[in-house]
């Protein structure tokens, strides 16, 4: 019931990951990343605990095969399971169980894993691979026309109605974490509105952070 990728950018260390489902709010189950760490996207009859898991494994050293490898071998009904992942230096590995839905299938390039489930024919992560190593520019620009050729290479088996993508950089925390979580329109075309108007504010947003003395004005009333 899921398409996704995960990836790495080459030039600056993020990691990103974006997703839709026909199921809804499939972000706030499935999405995961860790600055520095990686990515995992776990999906398919969805266990939420396996994507922290992975990444846990990962920040202790070991590489993205390893932490998949830790997944089959430690999650439980893994048979169910979906799981993909990029590390550090941008390794990949996936562990499809058996009793994935549908029609499953993954895809890989330099940087970029994509997989899915439940799917209108066995090329979609191939289109999304292509796209994302294909498209220039910031790694949410790239993730967004990764999404956007999946569904136009026939996306799930019926009609998706959640999305989401989330970015990690050089803080503890996702600097982009966007989400469509229900809707009869394209729930993709919704993460790409949102990343227009967010991408142009997200490093004031990480300075008010750190420190909001050196920030940019708020922007809202009496603020000067």
């Amino acid at each position: 019931m899921t398409f996704s990728l995960v990836a790495r950018c080459e030039e600056t260390g993020m990691f990103g990951l974006a997703i839709s489902s026909s199921s809804p709010a499939v972000a706030a189950r499935c999405a995961y990343t860790r600055a520095g760490v990686g990515a995992v996207a776990s999906q398919n009859i969805t266990d939420p605990t396996l994507g922290p898991f992975a990444l846990d494994l990962m920040q202790g050293g070991m590489s993205a095969a390893e932490a998949v490898a830790g997944v089959r071998d430690q999650g439980r009904f893994i048979e169910y399971r979906q799981v993909l992942a990029i590390d550090k230096n941008g390794n990949t590995a996936i562990h499809s169980g058996p009793n994935s839905l549908g029609i499953w299938t993954d895809a890989a390039g330099p940087n970029v894993i994509s997989a899915g489930n439940l799917l209108a024919n066995d090329g979609v992560p191939a289109a999304i691979v292509e796209s994302f190593v294909s498209a220039k520019g910031h790694i949410g620009d790239r993730l967004i026309a990764a999404m956007r050729a999946g569904l136009a290479a026939g996306g799930e088996a019926g009609s998706v109605h959640s999305a989401g993508m989330q970015i990690c950089r050089d803080v503890p925390w996702p600097v982009a974490d966007l989400r469509c979580d229900w809707t009869e329109d394209c729930p993709i075309e919704a993460i790409a509105q949102a990343w227009t108007v967010y991408k142009p504010q997200l490093d004031a947003y990480v300075q008010r952070a750190l420190d909001p003395r050196e920030a940019p004005s708020y922007g809202v009333p009496g603020d000067e």
